[in-house]
């Protein structure tokens, strides 16, 4: 399978403090990659590796063959979208002001809105769920529907590669499902997905490219039917389970045991 978007052999770390060493991985085309694993085994770090917030100490992060450092701002946020924790709206702004913000890689120096911006703003709020609060200040709004709103400002950035770090956070059971399925939606239509994911079930039910780290490692990789059992769960989070069939996709479930 192509991959436009490699990491090989990185080591990352903060300051002095080295979290993953030598790590490689090829983010499959037109794939949902969830990346699962513990608390600070390096998924996140990873992200901010592919996305140029974070340089290597050696090894590089490529995308169509040059490193991600080489390339042009505008012209790489134009081909990757990035979602990551903790973001804070500009104080006072309404939503439909923020999503616009997606739009930035496209337009030029005069930051001047076009016929195409406004329509990628309604549409990415449309699939987002947050339209009705187009004209809502930020700050008003609750936890998940800031989320669905910073959601919808990444969707509006149109890229054919979209990286979220944990982007079920504050959501509800049922938001939480309906974003998972638009994911899958949009890697069915041909976009890139890499999502940082905590509920592994949720994994395997939308993902079609697990990859499992810890310790600041790639534990292993691949469909979720032929990388998750049993032992995976124990030599990854400790967890003793059963993994069957879920009975409504086939897909991977796991059952804690404990």
């Amino acid at each position: 399978m192509s991959s436009r978007l490699t990491a090989q052999d990185v080591t990352l770390s903060y300051g002095e403090r080295v979290v993953s060493t030598r790590v490689s991985l090829a983010v499959p085309d037109g794939s949902f990659t969830a990346i699962v694993g513990p608390n600070a085994c390096g998924k996140s770090t990873l992200l901010k590796a592919f996305v140029r917030l974070l340089t290597p100490s050696s090894g590089t992060v490529h995308l169509d063959g040059r490193d991600v450092a080489d390339h042009r701002p505008k012209r790489f946020a134009r081909q990757v979208g990035f979602l990551p924790q903790g973001l804070v709206a500009p104080e006072n702004i309404i939503v439909r002001r923020l999503v616009a913000r997606g739009r930035y890689p496209h337009q030029s120096l005069l930051g001047t809105g076009s016929t195409a911006d406004e329509d990628a703003v309604r549409s990415a709020m449309a699939v987002a769920g947050v339209a009705d609060l187009a004209e809502r200040p930020v700050e008003e709004l609750s936890g998940g529907q800031r989320q669905r709103v910073w959601i919808a400002m990444v969707l509006a950035q149109e890229t054919p590669y979209l990286l979220l770090d944990e982007p079920t956070t504050f959501l509800d059971i049922t938001h939480q499902y309906e974003l998972l399925a638009l994911f899958a939606r949009l890697r069915d239509e041909g976009r890139t997905i890499v999502a940082v994911l905590h509920d592994i079930n949720q994994a395997c039910r939308f993902a079609d490219h697990i990859v499992a780290m810890k310790d600041g490692r790639v534990v292993t990789q691949g469909p979720p039917s032929d990388v998750v059992d049993a032992a995976l769960m124990g030599e990854v989070f400790g967890l003793p389970s059963l993994v069957m069939p879920n009975p409504a996709t086939g897909t991977p479930m796991v059952v804690p045991t404990v």
